[in-house]
């Protein structure tokens, strides 16, 4: 599990995927964790938290998906690429992040924290302890379990 980290005011919950055993290479998650203000949203009153997840993939891509809470309920989503020409990405080089604007969520590795991350929110705070309280505390500490994120159900 990766801490949570504050980056322009929000708090930032972070998964990692990829099948290297090793994990994902330090200068890969530097530049990814580097282009994220770029990916978060103005704030507009909701408790200031995002997911990321941050892929590195079998090839030379590497790519960071930043899912924040607005509006209270809603997911906001932007996404950055590295290494990927596909994606309009200028070189093979897996820590040169770019912004993209496709209207992809993520691929299949990517999507299982979704779902945790949508029952978390509601746990800690849309079903609130207190009366107009959120407990963003909880939130923050409510992860996915660990381990791979290929074929869950």
């Amino acid at each position: 599990m990766h801490p949570p980290i504050e980056v322009a005011g929000r708090w930032i919950k972070r998964y990692h995927v990829t099948s290297d055993p090793v994990g994902i290479a330090p200068e890969v998650q530097s530049a990814a964790y580097a282009i994220l203000p770029e990916l978060l949203p103005e704030p507009d009153g909701t408790p200031p938290a995002t997911f990321v997840v941050l892929h590195r993939g079998g090839d030379d891509g590497a790519y960071l998906n930043a899912y924040s809470w607005v509006w209270d309920n809603v997911l906001y989503f932007r996404g950055a690429a590295a290494g990927q020409p596909v994606l309009d990405c200028p070189d093979d080089d897996p820590s040169h992040f770019v912004t993209t604007d496709r209207p992809w969520i993520g691929c299949v590795w990517e999507l299982p924290p979704i779902l945790h991350e949508r029952d978390a929110w509601v746990r800690h705070v849309l079903a609130r302890r207190a009366p107009e309280v959120p407990h963003l505390d909880a939130y923050l500490t409510d992860y996915l379990a660990e381990g791979t994120t290929g074929y869950r159900s």
